[in-house]
This record gives C-alpha cells, sequence and structure tokens, in this order.
C-alpha cells in the first residue's frame, strides 16, 4: 500500500515539475529584427539575394578600423542575413562558429580594395604592437573543413560574404571574406575550380565594409609602389573584430507571416507535449498502474518511512547505470 501512495507522489511531482526546456534563456532567434530599421545596404543588382526573408539568421559584426594613416579611429556594427534554405551547411558552420565567439578579438589579414576584405584566422590577432602576430596568419582556421555549397539563387552580389578556402574547393573551415562591389569571376559558373561559396550578404552597415577595403595596406600604404611587411594585403593599422555574434531573425509582416505563424503556434503548442517522452511515458504507465492498484486495494495511506526510502532510492545514482584565399 505504500509503495502506491509513494509512486502516486513521485508521478505527481514529475508531471507538475516544469522541463528543463521550459526554464532555458532567451535564444538569440527569439529576437526579431524589423528590415525596415536598416539604412546602409549594399547596391542591389535584382539577385534572390537582394530580398529579406522572414526567420532567417543575422550575424551582427562589432569593429574598429581607421579609414586612413592618422585619421581617427571608427567603431561600427554591420548586420549580415544569411541563407540556411540555401546553403545549410555554410550558414550552420558560421552560426555554430559566430555562438562560440569563435572570431572575437583577431584582425582583417588580407583587404583588397574593389575586391573583399578577409579575415577569420584564430590565430590573426595582436602580439604587443600590431602588426606583430603569429607567422602562420593568415593560413589558419577552425580545423574543421566544410563542403563547397552552391546554390542557384546565391552569388558574388555587393556585400555577399563567402568561405575562403585552399585549392581543395573542401578546403573551407573559418576564413571568410566580404565582397566589396559584385565579385561575379568568384562564382562557379565564371570559373575552373569550381568557384567559392557565398552564404550571406550585408544588410545594413555596408558603409564600413566600403571603408575597410579602402583602408591602406602593406602593397600601397602611401599612395605609390612602396611595401612595407608583413604583407601582402595586410592593413597598415589593425581593422579588429571586436565581436562576431549572432543578433537574431528576420522579422515578418503579419499580413506576409499569418499563415508561418500559426504553424508556428501549432508547433510550440506541440513541443510541449514533446518533451521529454520517456518521462511522459514513463509517469502515465505509472498512473495506469495506480490506478489498477487502487481498484483493487483501495486508496493507500501514505507511509513516511516508506515515501523517504522510496525517494532515496529514486534520487541515488544506478550501478548499472597554400593559404586560404579567394583567387582574384
Amino acid at each position: 500500500m505504500g509503495r502506491t501512495a509513494t509512486a502516486v507522489l513521485l508521478t505527481l511531482l514529475l508531471l507538475g515539475t516544469p522541463s528543463a526546456a521550459a526554464q532555458e534563456e532567451d535564444h538569440w532567434s527569439d529576437n526579431e529584427v524589423d528590415p525596415d530599421t536598416w539604412t546602409d545596404g549594399p547596391v542591389q543588382e535584382g539577385s534572390p539575394m537582394d530580398n529579406s526573408t522572414p526567420g532567417n539568421p543575422l550575424v551582427l559584426f562589432r569593429v574598429s578600423y581607421t579609414p586612413d594613416l592618422g585619421a581617427s579611429e571608427i567603431e561600427g556594427e554591420i548586420v549580415i542575413e544569411l541563407f540556411p534554405q540555401w546553403v545549410p551547411i555554410t550558414a550552420g558552420n558560421f552560426i555554430g562558429l559566430a555562438e562560440t565567439s569563435f572570431w572575437d578579438g583577431i584582425f582583417f589579414h588580407r583587404v583588397i580594395d574593389d575586391f573583399v576584405a578577409q579575415s577569420g584566422d584564430p590565430s590573426c590577432t595582436t602580439i604587443g604592437i600590431y602588426p606583430t602576430s603569429s607567422p602562420s596568419c593568415g593560413e589558419g582556421g577552425s580545423g574543421e573543413t566544410i563542403p563547397l555549397e552552391h546554390h542557384d539563387n546565391m552569388s558574388h552580389v555587393d556585400g555577399a560574404i563567402g568561405m575562403a578556402r585552399g585549392l581543395d574547393p573542401d578546403s573551407a573551415e573559418s576564413q571568410f571574406y566580404i565582397a566589396d562591389g559584385p565579385q561575379h569571376g568568384l562564382d562557379p559558373e565564371n570559373r575552373q575550380d569550381e568557384g567559392y561559396a557565398t552564404f550571406g550578404v550585408v544588410r545594413d552597415g555596408m558603409s564600413h565594409i566600403y571603408a575597410i577595403a579602402a583602408v591602406p595596406t602593406s602593397n600601397d600604404p602611401l599612395g605609390g609602389t612602396l611595401r612595407v611587411p608583413p604583407g601582402p594585403d595586410r592593413p597598415v593599422d589593425e581593422v579588429h573584430i571586436i565581436s562576431i555574434s549572432m543578433l537574431g531573425v528576420v522579422a515578418g509582416s503579419v499580413e506576409e507571416d499569418e499563415n508561418s505563424s500559426g504553424i508556428m503556434a501549432q508547433a510550440e503548442a506541440a513541443a510541449i507535449w514533446m518533451i521529454d517522452p520517456i518521462m511522459w511515458v514513463w509517469a502515465l504507465a505509472m498512473l495506469a498502474g495506480v490506478g489498477i492498484s487502487v481498484w483493487k486495494d483501495g486508496v493507500p495511506r501514505l507511509g513516511q518511512a516508506e515515501s523517504e526510502a522510496a525517494l532515496d532510492a529514486l534520487l541515488e545514482p544506478s550501478s548499472t547505470d597554400e593559404e586560404e584565399n579567394p583567387v582574384e
């Protein structure tokens, strides 16, 4: 009788305990960003990438740089929309690294005006005084490669972000570049080496990309032909990445997204009942057993000693238990 009562108590406690998922903090995907707030985008050319898609992930770059020698340092923010519906592997790789603050504190190690601004190597950090850095700066990455991924809707439009790689098309890791102007020469249909993969585009803060791409570099720091180490294409003053983090998702209007919102609400309601299914099956089975026991033996009284022993048994662990660069 006492065991049956204890089972009733434990089952009710489990059913009434909030799940771990319900206790989690807000995720970046809960933050919806209105596209109407973006005022500093790239030049559009009629590409499918011109249009934002509600629900697409947004990345926030916080950068600092000196646009000209002797000028004051500028801090800026750049918002980039990713397209996981078209290139899920590449977008997912970038999101995963951003969520771990992988790139925070590094610098853009390769900048070519009217081409690309490239970064993403974790070894490209200033040691002492810039430009002193690791000798391997520009050659490193995350250590995990991803396959080259293309989609007909993706191309090197102005402001596109793409993955840098070596000679092997499937060698991209964490290095990326942002296009300063359209760079369709990097698209696969215009190359014989399978091209480069784009996976997002700048939505706001494009003026910072233009300025970064135009900073003085080791190739041409004074407007002449002088070259200085460590080059090539290294900015003379550091173009610093303060942080790269997930900002949120593209918000959709009620009219545009009414149907998908209803679907999401249904999915969220269903998810509540799908959390920890093993626990629910166990609890329902216990309740069924309790009901049979009560029907046979009558309603039991709960003994304190038996309850404590059962709880102790439940809590006690069981004993059976070449450099990565886009080619110009």
